[in-house]
């Protein structure tokens, strides 16, 4: 691996943006320096060097909740050929780390699919976008607001269950969704958060009262807010009215333009704040592939015009990218372009406990660096100091 210099570019550290910036990257594909060229202090002499006048260099874009895309369906088939294939195609949308939502029919099935994905994590070599641990939207879901589930693969909690997920996940399980509301929710979602996983509030029916405690306690995170809740009236504040009053969680958005209006994702920016929303596409198989019919675990669904639905026309996933989330966030939100790649890289980062080496372009950091031209199109994707998409 050689020297790379980014310089003559907006550098969105993203607690900066930095006319005329640049980044040195070294051999070990780590940030040597990020700033103003002209303060770096030596170059070696066989760099390699991209002038990006015009464009923009941030942070890595991070998804911590998407299903698959560009024909890859996370958890059926060949995993590891989905996987491998997925890596390689989402590095065009600016993502250099993932990750992958599942889900099974069975308790078993779910154990034997975890197993399978930490074998590869550990023993495979991906090319691209990483994969950095599992998101179980499930089982411990609320049939009332199932989105796209299906109703029988739904159960209530159950702690010996979900200690034979823990034990098959050896630390790869990321990130569990669970409806608050249902019988011993509390005491999983306990389990889970004691054992380091973000918990995340989600396909919930739950009242204020119920949602509130929640995010007071073992709960700290929410999955694709507004979307699968119950919403909010003036006399019954709901799932998106506790969201709303609290103090510390962070809050998935898919920002496409579909699944939540332009207004309401300045109503939830105006409330939580910039750095508690982490922008997500909640992606299926058909992102990136033209309009038809894919498959969603036992679903057929439909794309048309980039939006996904079942036969009965519920939203089912997304096509999203996420350049385009940040872009949509962007604009809808008001907020400066700074702010809106945060929630795509350093919040989601964060979230995942793993902001000391992802997430931000500062010295000693992985070099994961997305640039972006100033319509949002992804010219060039660097993970780990490697440039894996080049469309300059």
């Amino acid at each position: 691996m050689s020297n790379v210099l980014l310089y003559d570019a907006e550098l969105i550290t993203p607690f900066d943006s930095i006319e005329h910036g640049a980044i040195l990257i070294n051999e070990n594909g780590k940030i040597l320096s990020a700033g103003f060229l002209e303060d770096f202090q030596e170059i070696p002499r066989d760099t390699i060097r991209l002038r990006l006048t015009g464009k923009r260099l941030l942070p890595g874009l991070i998804d911590v909740h998407v299903h698959g895309g560009y024909g890859a369906n996370f958890g059926t088939g060949d995993l590891l050929k989905d996987l491998r294939h997925y890596s390689r195609e989402i590095v065009q949308t600016g993502v250099t780390a993932f990750l992958p939502s599942v889900f099974a029919e069975t308790p078993d099935g779910l154990v034997a699919m975890i197993k399978e994905y930490v074998r590869i994590f550990e023993n495979e070599q991906i090319v691209g976008a990483q994969p950095i641990g599992l998101h179980l939207e499930g089982p411990f879901l609320n049939p009332e607001k199932k989105g796209a589930f299906t109703a029988s693969w739904l159960r209530l909690p159950n702690l010996d269950e979900a200690k034979r997920y823990l034990e098959a996940g050896k630390e790869w399980i990321k990130q569990i969704t669970i409806a608050p509301e249902l019988p011993r929710a509390d005491e999983v979602a306990t389990l889970f958060r004691q054992a380091g996983v973000v918990v995340a509030m989600g396909h919930t029916n739950a009242d204020y009262e119920t949602a509130t405690k929640a995010l007071r306690g073992a709960f700290n995170h929410i999955t694709h807010t507004f979307n699968a809740q119950r919403g909010f009236d003036h006399r019954a504040p709901g799932v998106f009215g506790a969201i709303l009053s609290s103090d510390l969680p962070t809050a998935e958005l898919i920002a496409d333009n579909i699944h939540v209006h332009p207004a309401s994702m300045k109503v939830l920016e105006r409330c939580v704040g910039v750095e508690r929303i982490v922008l997500i596409t909640d992606a299926i198989a058909g992102t990136g592939l033209p309009d038809g019919e894919y498959n969603l675990m036992t679903y057929s669904v439909k794309v048309v015009n980039g939006k996904v639905t079942l036969p009965d026309g519920t939203l089912a996933g997304s096509t999203a990218k996420l350049n385009q989330c940040v872009c949509n966030a962007a604009e809808a939100m008001q907020v400066s372009f700074c702010e809106a790649a945060q929630m795509a890289s350093l919040n989601p980062a964060y979230m995942m406990g793993v902001a000391d080496e992802r997430g931000s372009l500062v010295e000693g950091k992985r070099a994961d660096i997305t640039v972006l031209d100033d319509s949002g199109q992804v010219c060039l994707t660097i993970v780990a100091g490697e440039i894996v998409y080049n469309n300059l």
